[in-house]
């Protein structure tokens, strides 16, 4: 990887007190995405229930109006999520989107979330990925910290 090549990957980590199932539940449920997404740009989904495997395709409506399909290139039941968005029947345009769960000894899970824009050559697109900032990824994981004690408290 060269230096240009890191530049363009931006991740934040955090460790969450719930189990690695549980946090999976939420960040491979197309819906969920639209609570936890710390930068403010998912307004909809197509109502999928939930991503299974490499190969499925979710929709997203973004806040500006425009729909996306996600393409689910790696995919890791309890630790392992991650896809390219593409307009509508295009191909992705090279920006990469992953969950990494590493679940730990004491039922905590260390979440990894990472904006992987190293294959992106559309260059009209760069301004939006460089304002993609660990910042952004960081509210993302806070956002679903939130989303799993407001879920277990409704358990309750």
């Amino acid at each position: 990887m060269t230096g240009t090549d890191s530049a363009r990957i931006v991740t934040a980590s955090r460790t969450i007190a719930a189990p690695a199932e549980q946090i999976f539940a939420l960040v491979a449920t197309p819906a969920e995405q639209i609570r936890i997404d710390g930068n403010d740009n998912l307004s909809a989904t197509d109502g999928q229930q939930r991503v299974s495997a490499v190969g499925d395709v979710f929709t997203m409506e973004l806040t500006n109006g425009e729909t996306r399909e996600n393409h689910v290139v790696e995919f890791e039941e309890k630790r392992l999520i991650a896809w390219l968005p593409a307009p509508v029947g295009e191909q992705p345009r090279g920006h990469l989107w992953r969950w990494e769960l590493e679940p730990l000894d004491d039922g905590q899970t260390k979440v990894t979330h990472t904006y992987d824009w190293t294959r992106l050559e559309d260059e009209t697109r760069y301004a939006r990925a460089l304002a993609t900032n660990e910042d952004y990824l960081q509210r993302s994981l806070e956002a679903l910290e939130r989303c799993l004690s407001e879920n277990s408290s409704l358990a309750h």
